[in-house]
């Protein structure tokens, strides 16, 4: 019995000393899987949201050594009634309106500051079809009608082998894709354990091998079609999206400080929602949109491509938010309105007509609630009438 004793003590020390060799061996990886388990948790969710570079792996996108752009003062302005309200309901923390380029009123809350750098989610998805239309405009790239594979050969042969460009800009590429945040197992699930794990986000994509239907024939929101788009423009350019996005957005909008983006385990950006930006200068892309492309006198988006992408294109549902390239339109749609949303009430609304831009960010837990989308954009709508 004491040889059985002693062999059980020798395997017993034996596993735990396995088992902190491969703490030490893994712990970023583990600290990273442990973050993501923990990312929207209630006490958490707020400063997780400004400090997804204590948690991630990252990489800067330089806003350059060029002075900040102007973002002048305009008169204070007086917010609706229920904008108090609002901002409690819906878990606020930071809240920009430009009126005419001039920012007319700015708050944060829930301990955040100016200085935040908080996370788009998929109001990234507006900052990279930004880009690709200046990369489609520089000519790298032939057609929005050619296939994806022409400039992203490794996805031949799996669920994106007859997408097309134009079909993945729409959220139509007929992939099968479970964008389920509340289902340990969805695919959003999985995708953002192959981040915290260091995985890579290209063997990922080139893994989905089902459709629900052909490409183009009906619209279905899969994030993973932008990081399609990002293979496609590294592809066509020979070049990674961070640096692509410096040189082409940041620098020119003169921001007030270097974005990064989360990226996977070989450094590649988490194009389709990992974006980290103050609330100013997500303000000052809006107006970029707001004016056509333009910004500091420059053309920095061709204003076709601002103009096509934010209209109604995809095929969506009746009675839902319209969609075009990586914008969002309401349901009741209006000449010159568009926005970006990611999850969890982050959003940049854009009323042309108005003269009006509105850079909110959110850590709301119900985000996903019937009718909070209405709710908030009903609010934008009532900032911009308020505003004349």
């Amino acid at each position: 019995m004491r040889t059985i004793g002693k062999w059980l003590g020798r395997i017993l020390l034996m596993l735990i000393l396995a088992a902190a060799v491969m703490y030490v061996w893994k712990r970023e990886e583990i600290h990273r899987l442990m973050a993501v388990n923990s990312l929207f948790s209630e006490d958490k969710i707020v400063h997780n949201f400004s400090n997804m570079n204590q948690a991630f792996l990252t990489r800067d996108v330089a806003r350059g050594d060029g002075p900040v752009s102007a973002l002048p003062q305009g008169p204070n302005a007086d917010m609706p009634s229920r904008f108090a309200d609002w901002v409690e309901q819906r878990s606020v923390t930071g809240v920009v309106v430009l009126k005419d380029g001039q920012m007319v009123h700015e708050t944060y809350y829930q301990g955040t500051s100016p200085e935040d750098q908080r996370i788009s989610w998929s109001v990234a998805k507006s900052y990279l079809s930004a880009l690709f239309g200046v990369v489609l405009a520089e000519g790298h790239i032939e057609s929005l009608d050619d296939p994806v594979t022409k400039y992203a050969p490794s996805l031949a042969g799996t669920a994106y082998d007859a997408a097309t460009i134009r079909n993945v800009l729409q959220m139509s590429s007929g992939v099968t894709f479970d964008e389920d945040y509340l289902d340990f197992n969805s695919d959003i699930n999985r995708m953002g354990r192959v981040i915290a794990l260091g995985g890579t986000m290209d063997s990922f994509a080139e893994g989905l091998s089902e459709t629900f239907i052909v490409p183009g024939a009906q619209w279905k929101y899969v994030s993973i079609d932008t990081h399609i788009l990002g293979m496609v423009i590294r592809g066509a350019t020979g070049r990674d999206i961070a640096s692509l996005l410096s040189e082409k957005i940041i620098q020119p909008l003169g921001y007030e400080a270097s974005p990064y983006y989360i990226t996977d385990g070989v450094g590649v950006a988490f194009v389709l929602g990992g974006l980290n930006i103050r609330t100013r200068d997500y303000a000052r892309f809006g107006q970029m949109f707001l004016q056509n492309g333009m910004y500091g006198g420059q053309q920095i988006v061709p204003a076709d491509w601002v103009a096509a992408s934010t209209v109604p294109s995809a095929k969506t549902a009746e009675g839902k938010l319209h969609y075009g390239y990586q914008w969002w339109m309401p349901k009741d749609v209006r000449d010159g309105e568009f926005f970006g949303i990611g999850v969890y009430g982050q959003y940049v609304y854009i009323n042309r007509p108005l003269g009006i831009v509105i850079a909110v960010n959110s850590a709301d837990r119900q985000f996903k609630q019937d009718g909070v989308s209405d709710s908030n954009i009903a609010m934008f709508r009532q900032i911009s009438e308020s505003l004349q």
